[in-house]
């Protein structure tokens, strides 16, 4: 019973203990990233990501690329399987219209945990038919608007509206809804760009089934979660990228983008007030057919056993390989943490259909 209690607790902290809260880390699942691309240059893809994967990076980014639709899908598990994140986004280029639009949908869940709350019967007896699976999941659904910016060229503006629907089971549940606002500025062979995600603060309400816990929380002495408005801080990411042309076969592309966070976390740290989160990205292509990409960031200083401190950072690494109209991503990175020796294997396909 414990051990069952000690599962859903776990599940069910995120749901925090009191009326309203702002969360360091809220929605961690939209952090991950969108297309084995981005993921293999540790997310440092804000100012040179275009079609639909934009409308996760940087929305304003939809407008580049040629294309009547454009679809993406992705797939990543780690932990053997244990936890797993799919991807799916369409973007679309209506005839005659300087607009585009998008959409995305997004999944992360461990599924099948056993419930065994339930386990023990009435009389004290061990009952392993009265053991239950659940899922603790969470879903965002995605719709993404780009426009250009008149009178100002090369200026394109994005926008994010996002619904949030996170499910721990029939123990909770929580709805929420948020916007992101994107700018990329495209002169030359420079790209800027710069993101605003969360920019209204992005809300959670949650909901807890009392009726599936009162009962083995007092029995187990713990108190009960109580319903709350978990809220979203907003984060700004700036980026910039160039691409370079080594020869007529080769060109190479650079950017570094960095996220502006409000207070001390994980990132580098200026006082209490500022913390930032650098990536870098490379990508080496050959004709744009063939792909070599490379990443670093969550760069953290850490503090050794001896009491000395030292930087660590997360490497990515990743192919790409482009037949027409067909791209096929593959990124090999660290989704988990700092100093974990487990890895990911990340693919991703895309698609696009342009007008005959």
């Amino acid at each position: 019973m414990k051990k069952s209690l000690i599962l859903v607790w776990i599940c069910l902290i995120s749901a925090g203990s009191h009326a309203q809260l702002i969360r360091k880390y809220s929605n961690e699942f939209l952090t991950i990233g969108a297309g084995a691309r981005g993921l293999a240059m540790s997310g440092a893809v804000t100012a040179s990501t275009e079609g639909t994967e934009a409308g996760y990076w940087n929305p304003a980014g939809m407008l580049h690329g040629d294309f009547l639709y454009d679809a993406a899908l992705m797939h990543a598990s780690w932990f053997a399987s244990i936890a797993n994140f799919d991807y799916l986004s369409l973007a679309f280029s209506p005839a005659e219209s300087p607009y585009r639009f998008g959409v995305s949908l997004f999944r992360f869940a461990i599924d099948d945990i056993q419930n065994t709350l339930n386990l023990v019967d009435q009389e004290g007896q061990v009952d392993y038919g009265r053991i239950t699976r659940f899922s603790a999941a969470d879903y965002a659904l995605m719709a993404h608007f780009a426009m250009p910016v008149t009178g100002v060229e090369n200026l394109q503006l994005g926008f994010n509206t996002k619904l949030i629907y996170r499910n721990i089971g029939p123990f909770a549940n929580a709805f929420g809804f948020g916007f992101d606002v994107g700018v990329a500025y495209r002169p030359g062979n420079w790209q800027l760009s710069a993101v605003v995600r969360d920019a209204t603060t992005t809300f959670n309400a949650w909901f807890i089934n009392e009726d599936q816990l009162k009962e083995a929380f007092e029995q187990t002495g713990n108190e009960m979660p109580e319903e709350n408005i978990e809220l979203t801080p907003p984060v700004l990411t700036l980026g910039v990228a160039r691409r370079f042309a080594l020869s007529p076969d080769f060109g190479l592309l650079t950017e570094v983008n960095t996220s502006l966070l409000g207070g001390p976390q994980a990132g580098v740290n200026f006082g209490t007030v500022l913390t930032l989160n650098p990536s870098i990205g490379l990508e080496a292509d050959y004709r744009e057919w063939v792909y070599l990409r490379f990443g670093a960031g969550r760069f953290q200083k850490t503090t050794t056993f001896n009491g000395g401190e030292h930087w660590l950072f997360s490497p990515s690494m990743g192919l790409g390989l482009q037949f027409g109209r067909l791209k096929i991503d593959y990124a090999l990175t660290n989704l988990v943490s700092f100093e974990s020796a487990l890895i990911s294997h990340v693919f991703s396909l895309r698609m696009q259909f342009v007008r005959k």
